[in-house]
Protein backbone atom coordinates (compact mmCIF):
# COMPACT_ATOMS: atom_id res chain seq x y z
CA UNK A 1 0.00 0.00 0.00
CA UNK A 2 1.34 3.43 -0.79
CA UNK A 3 1.67 5.56 2.10
CA UNK A 4 -0.91 8.09 1.07
CA UNK A 5 -3.19 5.60 1.03
CA UNK A 6 -2.47 4.67 4.62
CA UNK A 7 -4.45 8.16 5.62
CA UNK A 8 -8.31 7.90 5.22
CA UNK A 9 -9.65 9.17 2.10
CA UNK A 10 -11.24 12.60 2.36
CA UNK A 11 -12.02 15.70 -0.04
CA UNK A 12 -10.33 18.64 0.23
CA UNK A 13 -12.06 21.56 1.63
CA UNK A 14 -10.67 24.77 -0.20
CA UNK A 15 -8.79 27.27 1.78
CA UNK A 16 -10.67 29.34 4.04
CA UNK A 17 -9.59 32.93 5.84
CA UNK A 18 -10.21 32.72 9.14
CA UNK A 19 -10.91 35.53 11.10
CA UNK A 20 -8.89 37.74 13.14
CA UNK A 21 -8.98 37.99 17.07
CA UNK A 22 -10.59 40.86 18.47
CA UNK A 23 -8.28 43.94 19.08
CA UNK A 24 -8.72 43.45 22.74
CA UNK A 25 -7.13 40.01 22.66
CA UNK A 26 -4.05 41.62 21.07
CA UNK A 27 -2.05 41.35 23.54
CA UNK A 28 -2.46 37.47 23.53
CA UNK A 29 -1.50 37.01 19.95
CA UNK A 30 0.72 33.72 19.53
CA UNK A 31 3.48 33.38 17.14
CA UNK A 32 2.15 30.72 13.91
CA UNK A 33 5.22 28.75 15.46
CA UNK A 34 3.06 28.56 18.96
CA UNK A 35 -0.11 28.12 16.85
CA UNK A 36 0.81 25.14 15.15
CA UNK A 37 2.85 23.07 17.94
CA UNK A 38 0.37 23.57 20.45
CA UNK A 39 -3.49 24.00 18.83
CA UNK A 40 -5.86 21.28 17.75
CA UNK A 41 -5.51 19.57 14.53
CA UNK A 42 -8.71 19.38 12.59
CA UNK A 43 -8.22 17.12 9.26
CA UNK A 44 -10.58 19.28 6.19
CA UNK A 45 -9.05 17.08 3.42
CA UNK A 46 -6.59 15.96 1.48
CA UNK A 47 -3.86 16.82 -0.84
CA UNK A 48 -4.27 14.21 -3.65
CA UNK A 49 -1.58 15.52 -6.11
CA UNK A 50 1.33 14.94 -3.32
CA UNK A 51 3.65 11.78 -3.43
CA UNK A 52 3.38 11.42 0.40
CA UNK A 53 0.52 12.33 2.24
CA UNK A 54 -1.06 15.74 2.61
CA UNK A 55 -3.56 16.82 4.83
CA UNK A 56 -5.04 20.10 4.95
CA UNK A 57 -6.00 21.32 8.66
CA UNK A 58 -7.10 23.94 10.79
CA UNK A 59 -5.31 24.85 13.97
CA UNK A 60 -7.29 26.03 17.16
CA UNK A 61 -5.79 27.64 20.78
CA UNK A 62 -7.33 29.51 22.94
CA UNK A 63 -9.33 31.50 20.13
CA UNK A 64 -7.04 32.16 17.54
CA UNK A 65 -6.92 29.77 14.32
CA UNK A 66 -5.74 29.34 11.20
CA UNK A 67 -5.19 26.39 8.44
CA UNK A 68 -1.94 24.56 8.02
CA UNK A 69 -0.77 21.81 6.04
CA UNK A 70 0.10 18.15 8.33
CA UNK A 71 2.08 15.55 6.80
CA UNK A 72 1.91 12.64 8.86
CA UNK A 73 5.14 10.35 9.23
CA UNK A 74 2.91 7.66 8.85
CA UNK A 75 2.35 8.51 5.43
CA UNK A 76 5.73 9.00 3.75
CA UNK A 77 6.99 7.03 0.96
CA UNK A 78 10.26 4.85 1.68
CA UNK A 79 13.13 6.25 -0.42
CA UNK A 80 16.16 4.44 -1.04
CA UNK A 81 18.45 7.32 -0.30
CA UNK A 82 17.30 8.74 2.98
CA UNK A 83 16.21 6.82 6.20
CA UNK A 84 12.43 5.84 6.23
CA UNK A 85 10.49 8.46 8.55
CA UNK A 86 12.61 11.50 8.54
CA UNK A 87 10.71 13.38 5.94
CA UNK A 88 9.15 15.49 8.71
CA UNK A 89 12.20 16.01 10.92
CA UNK A 90 14.02 17.51 7.69
CA UNK A 91 11.00 19.87 6.74
CA UNK A 92 11.18 21.43 10.30
CA UNK A 93 15.05 21.65 9.68
CA UNK A 94 14.41 23.85 6.25
CA UNK A 95 13.11 26.21 8.81
CA UNK A 96 15.30 26.69 10.87
CA UNK A 97 17.84 27.41 8.96
CA UNK A 98 15.23 29.68 7.23
CA UNK A 99 15.13 31.64 9.97
CA UNK A 100 18.68 31.81 10.82
CA UNK A 101 19.34 32.93 8.00
CA UNK A 102 16.52 36.34 8.16
CA UNK A 103 15.09 35.31 4.51
CA UNK A 104 11.73 33.70 6.31
CA UNK A 105 11.78 32.17 2.82
CA UNK A 106 10.13 29.17 4.49
CA UNK A 107 6.59 28.86 6.07
CA UNK A 108 6.18 28.43 10.03
CA UNK A 109 6.58 24.71 10.59
CA UNK A 110 7.30 22.49 13.76
CA UNK A 111 7.18 18.76 14.59
CA UNK A 112 4.22 18.09 16.58
CA UNK A 113 1.60 14.94 16.73
CA UNK A 114 -1.65 14.61 15.12
CA UNK A 115 -4.75 12.60 14.27
CA UNK A 116 -2.76 10.80 12.44
CA UNK A 117 0.60 10.27 14.55
CA UNK A 118 3.75 12.72 14.29
CA UNK A 119 4.33 14.64 11.81
CA UNK A 120 5.56 18.11 10.28
CA UNK A 121 2.65 20.68 10.91
CA UNK A 122 3.28 24.00 8.56
CA UNK A 123 1.35 27.30 8.34
CA UNK A 124 -0.83 27.36 5.01
CA UNK A 125 0.18 30.35 2.34
CA UNK A 126 -2.36 31.69 0.34
CA UNK A 127 -1.13 32.71 -2.70
CA UNK A 128 -1.09 35.70 -4.26
CA UNK A 129 -3.63 36.10 -7.67
CA UNK A 130 -1.81 37.13 -10.66
CA UNK A 131 -2.12 40.50 -11.54
CA UNK A 132 -5.03 41.51 -14.14
CA UNK A 133 -3.73 40.54 -17.44
CA UNK A 134 -1.15 38.10 -16.42
CA UNK A 135 -1.89 34.63 -17.57
CA UNK A 136 0.48 32.82 -16.03
CA UNK A 137 1.83 30.60 -19.22
CA UNK A 138 5.27 31.73 -19.01
CA UNK A 139 5.64 34.94 -21.46
CA UNK A 140 8.50 36.60 -20.30
CA UNK A 141 8.75 39.55 -22.04
CA UNK A 142 9.52 41.83 -19.20
CA UNK A 143 12.34 44.33 -19.24
CA UNK A 144 13.55 44.41 -15.48
CA UNK A 145 17.17 44.57 -14.59
CA UNK A 146 17.41 41.48 -12.43
CA UNK A 147 17.76 43.67 -8.76
CA UNK A 148 14.46 43.58 -7.73
CA UNK A 149 11.23 41.24 -7.52
CA UNK A 150 8.54 40.24 -9.71
CA UNK A 151 5.25 39.11 -9.58
CA UNK A 152 3.94 35.30 -8.52
CA UNK A 153 3.05 34.86 -12.15
CA UNK A 154 6.45 35.76 -13.63
CA UNK A 155 9.21 34.05 -11.80
CA UNK A 156 9.25 31.13 -14.30
CA UNK A 157 8.68 30.93 -18.38
CA UNK A 158 9.19 29.17 -21.81
CA UNK A 159 10.89 31.35 -24.39
CA UNK A 160 11.46 31.39 -27.87
CA UNK A 161 15.21 31.61 -28.96
CA UNK A 162 18.55 30.90 -27.20
CA UNK A 163 18.56 34.01 -25.03
CA UNK A 164 17.12 34.15 -21.56
CA UNK A 165 16.23 38.16 -22.42
CA UNK A 166 16.75 41.18 -19.81
CA UNK A 167 15.45 40.46 -15.77
CA UNK A 168 15.85 36.35 -16.90
CA UNK A 169 18.19 33.68 -15.51
CA UNK A 170 18.15 30.50 -18.50
CA UNK A 171 17.79 26.94 -16.59
CA UNK A 172 18.20 24.88 -20.05
CA UNK A 173 15.60 23.43 -23.37
CA UNK A 174 12.41 21.79 -22.32
CA UNK A 175 10.31 19.84 -24.83
CA UNK A 176 7.07 21.90 -25.63
CA UNK A 177 5.29 19.23 -28.44
CA UNK A 178 5.32 18.53 -31.96
CA UNK A 179 9.37 18.10 -31.52
CA UNK A 180 9.54 21.68 -30.56
CA UNK A 181 11.85 23.43 -27.82
CA UNK A 182 11.73 26.25 -25.74
CA UNK A 183 14.04 27.84 -23.55
CA UNK A 184 13.10 27.46 -19.62
CA UNK A 185 13.69 30.57 -17.70
CA UNK A 186 13.53 31.81 -14.19
CA UNK A 187 12.87 35.88 -12.73
CA UNK A 188 16.44 37.66 -11.73
CA UNK A 189 14.77 38.06 -8.97
CA UNK A 190 16.61 38.77 -5.14
CA UNK A 191 13.86 36.41 -3.59
CA UNK A 192 15.07 33.41 -5.76
CA UNK A 193 18.52 33.81 -5.32
CA UNK A 194 18.21 33.28 -1.78
CA UNK A 195 16.03 30.56 -1.98
CA UNK A 196 19.07 29.24 -4.18
CA UNK A 197 21.53 29.40 -2.16
CA UNK A 198 19.52 28.19 0.69
CA UNK A 199 18.50 25.49 -1.31
CA UNK A 200 22.51 24.63 -2.03
CA UNK A 201 22.86 25.31 1.83
CA UNK A 202 20.48 22.47 2.67
CA UNK A 203 21.01 20.20 -0.28
CA UNK A 204 17.59 20.31 -1.51
CA UNK A 205 17.19 17.01 -3.91
CA UNK A 206 13.76 18.56 -5.50
CA UNK A 207 13.23 22.19 -5.96
CA UNK A 208 10.11 22.67 -8.40
CA UNK A 209 8.42 25.48 -9.54
CA UNK A 210 5.22 24.65 -7.88
CA UNK A 211 7.22 24.88 -4.70
CA UNK A 212 7.19 28.59 -4.79
CA UNK A 213 4.36 30.33 -3.18
CA UNK A 214 4.10 33.87 -3.83
CA UNK A 215 2.05 35.73 -1.35
CA UNK A 216 0.78 38.96 -0.26
CA UNK A 217 2.89 42.12 0.23
CA UNK A 218 5.88 40.67 -1.84
CA UNK A 219 6.75 37.68 0.26
CA UNK A 220 7.62 34.66 -1.77
CA UNK A 221 7.68 31.21 0.29
CA UNK A 222 8.84 27.90 -0.73
CA UNK A 223 7.34 24.33 0.40
CA UNK A 224 8.05 20.93 -0.03
CA UNK A 225 11.87 19.97 1.93
CA UNK A 226 11.76 16.49 2.44
CA UNK A 227 14.43 15.70 0.82
CA UNK A 228 16.96 17.69 2.10
CA UNK A 229 20.12 17.32 4.44
CA UNK A 230 21.41 14.53 2.77
CA UNK A 231 25.25 14.09 3.45
CA UNK A 232 26.09 13.42 -0.03
CA UNK A 233 25.51 15.96 -2.50
CA UNK A 234 21.67 15.82 -3.93
CA UNK A 235 21.06 19.13 -5.04
CA UNK A 236 18.64 18.99 -8.10
CA UNK A 237 16.61 22.73 -8.90
CA UNK A 238 15.27 25.05 -11.50
CA UNK A 239 17.03 27.90 -9.75
CA UNK A 240 20.69 27.32 -11.88
CA UNK A 241 20.38 30.75 -13.60
CA UNK A 242 23.61 31.95 -11.15
CA UNK A 243 25.33 29.19 -11.16
CA UNK A 244 28.98 29.90 -11.26
CA UNK A 245 28.53 33.47 -10.88
CA UNK A 246 29.82 35.21 -7.39
CA UNK A 247 27.65 35.36 -4.55
CA UNK A 248 26.38 39.27 -3.30
CA UNK A 249 28.01 40.70 -0.39
CA UNK A 250 24.93 40.42 2.10
CA UNK A 251 24.79 36.60 1.23
CA UNK A 252 28.52 36.32 2.18
CA UNK A 253 27.03 38.02 5.30
CA UNK A 254 24.91 35.49 5.77
CA UNK A 255 26.64 32.43 5.30
CA UNK A 256 28.89 33.84 8.28
CA UNK A 257 26.63 34.26 10.42
CA UNK A 258 25.02 30.96 9.77
CA UNK A 259 28.67 29.67 9.93
CA UNK A 260 28.60 30.50 13.37
CA UNK A 261 25.46 29.29 14.83
CA UNK A 262 25.98 26.01 13.38
CA UNK A 263 29.39 25.57 15.58
CA UNK A 264 29.09 23.08 18.40
CA UNK A 265 27.04 24.20 21.10
CA UNK A 266 24.96 26.86 19.86
CA UNK A 267 21.60 26.85 20.00
CA UNK A 268 21.01 26.33 16.17
CA UNK A 269 23.41 23.39 16.31
CA UNK A 270 21.44 21.69 18.90
CA UNK A 271 18.00 21.93 17.70
CA UNK A 272 19.04 20.80 14.48
CA UNK A 273 21.20 17.51 16.12
CA UNK A 274 17.03 16.69 17.35
CA UNK A 275 15.86 16.60 13.67
CA UNK A 276 18.40 15.35 11.53
CA UNK A 277 22.27 12.93 11.78
CA UNK A 278 25.53 13.91 13.24
CA UNK A 279 27.06 13.50 9.87
CA UNK A 280 24.69 15.32 8.10
CA UNK A 281 25.22 18.23 10.34
CA UNK A 282 28.73 18.06 9.50
CA UNK A 283 27.85 17.98 5.88
CA UNK A 284 26.20 20.82 6.05
CA UNK A 285 28.65 23.24 7.82
CA UNK A 286 31.09 21.73 4.73
CA UNK A 287 28.71 23.56 2.55
CA UNK A 288 28.23 26.30 4.48
CA UNK A 289 32.27 26.77 4.24
CA UNK A 290 32.46 25.64 0.33
CA UNK A 291 30.14 28.37 -0.43
CA UNK A 292 32.48 30.72 1.83
CA UNK A 293 35.75 29.40 0.32
CA UNK A 294 34.54 29.75 -3.36
CA UNK A 295 32.41 32.81 -3.00
CA UNK A 296 30.07 31.61 -5.84
CA UNK A 297 26.52 30.14 -6.44
CA UNK A 298 27.03 25.92 -6.74
CA UNK A 299 27.20 24.32 -10.44
CA UNK A 300 26.16 21.17 -11.74
CA UNK A 301 27.82 18.37 -10.82
CA UNK A 302 27.33 16.72 -13.79
CA UNK A 303 27.23 13.62 -11.71
CA UNK A 304 23.43 13.00 -12.08
CA UNK A 305 20.11 14.59 -13.76
CA UNK A 306 20.62 18.38 -12.41
CA UNK A 307 16.91 19.59 -12.52
CA UNK A 308 13.77 17.41 -10.99
CA UNK A 309 11.35 15.70 -12.95
CA UNK A 310 8.52 16.95 -13.16
CA UNK A 311 10.41 20.14 -13.15
CA UNK A 312 6.67 21.92 -11.77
Amino acid sequence: MSAPERIPPRSLTPPIRLPSPPAAEASRLLSPSELLALGELTVRGQVREASNAVLYCTVEYDGHSAPCVYKPVAGERPLWDFPDGTLAQREVAAYEISEATGWGLVPPTVLRDGPYGQGMCQLWIEVEAAPDGADGDGSADGDGEGSGETGGAELLALVEGDEPGPGWKAIGYAEVGEGRTALLVHADDVRLRRLAVLDAVINNGDRKGGHLLPAAGGRLYAIDHGVTFNADDKLRTLLWGWAGEPLPDDVLEVLRRLADQLADGGALCARLAELITGAEIEALRARVATLLRTGKHPEPSGQWPAIPWPPV
